[in-house]
């Protein structure tokens, strides 16, 4: 037999209302009385039932993540910190992966999924504002990204352009002048068209020319898109001595045609990554990169979505969480790779 609230409330000698109010947090209790409940939950080993739980709020326990890349390790590793933030909060993650298609995402946030979670966390990689102010679904919605602003949602974001600046403001304090931005799109959808922005910026504040032969448009934003992007760039009789990656895994695919090429990195070829995937630590060379706080990222977007559920909250906010500048052997070398604030 498992234990009750009602073994829990003998041992500690309070009413059963008095132990249901601590493990749910209904009412407040003295901190004498729930340090005893507290007590008595772990001497006996109580595990709250989550599932009926839900079921008395008319809820299902789940939420879902949507990425568009479950192979990303940005967006893995983002999906692991969500994870162990919804359970803190008593919710299981459904993760989904989109691949980026416009049409999975319209089923995203129309709501195909609605009767199964309780609320749903959102990265659109071709959706726009005017997608999400058509949304049918009734479901709360937290956005994650820099893809869409200026809507009704919770959205959680970095400063892409600010960050692209320091990632370009450094190459430049090392002495680099040709400085390519590897990852552009045809399309100006965000981030990648953020990023490019800052690059431009950080160029033209150092008082450099923007060439636009160092901007190389990618399919994708995988290491071979890196790879075979930057690789025209190095055969050129003026190539360039540094490259800002739109992502870490660009970086490397860069690094890789470098290595293949005979170029040293840093010495021939400076390269700063975007993410700080944890590869970018165990690369050879190991990767400067722009390293947004995915701790904060995660957990934000799970409160923030488990306050609309509970109806704690109604005002849609905006979330910049910070990044920095972590500096590894690709930019500096060895001797010396060390980490920077970057925001």
């Amino acid at each position: 037999m498992g234990v009750s609230l009602r073994d829990i409330a003998l041992r500690a000698g309070v009413s059963v209302a008095t132990v249901s109010n601590v493990v749910n947090g209904y009412r407040p209790v003295a901190e004498a009385t729930k340090a005893r409940v507290q007590e008595a939950i772990d001497e006996m080993g109580y595990s709250p039932n989550l599932s009926a739980r839900h079921l008395r709020r008319g809820r299902t326990g789940f939420i879902a993540l949507a990425i568009p890349e479950l192979n990303n390790p940005y967006f893995a590793e983002l999906a692991d910190v969500a994870i162990a933030e919804a359970a803190r909060h008593g919710y299981t993650v459904l993760l989904d992966s989109t691949n980026g298609e416009r049409e999975k995402e319209l089923a995203v946030v129309h709501g195909l999924r609605a009767q199964i979670v309780d609320g749903l966390i959102f990265s659109p990689a071709q959706l726009g504002r005017a997608d999400l102010e058509d949304r049918r679904d009734s479901v709360p919605l937290v956005l994650v990204g820099e893809r869409i602003h200026d809507v009704a949602y919770d959205h959680i974001s970095i400063d892409n352009i600010a960050a692209s600046r320091v990632a370009v403001e450094h190459l430049v304090s090392l002495g680099r002048r040709r400085i390519a931005f590897v990852g552009a799109q045809d399309s100006d959808r965000q981030p990648a068209g953020l990023r490019l922005q800052g690059y431009t910026e950080g160029v033209r504040a150092a008082g450099l020319a923007v060439d636009p032969r160092l901007v190389v448009r990618t399919p994708g934003f995988d290491r071979a898109d890196g790879a075979d992007g930057v690789a025209p760039l190095l055969r050129r009789s003026d190539p360039p001595d540094a490259v800002f990656a739109y992502n870490d895994l660009i970086a490397v695919g860069v690094m890789r045609t470098a290595y293949e090429m005979g170029l040293r990195v840093p010495d021939d070829l400076a390269v700063v990554g975007f993410d700080d995937i944890n590869e970018a630590r165990f690369t050879t060379p190991s990767l400067t990169t722009i390293a947004p706080d995915k701790e904060d990222i995660g957990r934000l977007a799970v409160t923030a979505l488990v306050s609309r559920i509970e109806g704690e909250d109604k005002v849609p906010r905006e979330y910049e969480v910070p990044f920095r500048l972590v500096v590894r052997e690709s930019t500096v070398g060895a001797a010396r790779s060390e980490e920077e604030p970057g925001a």
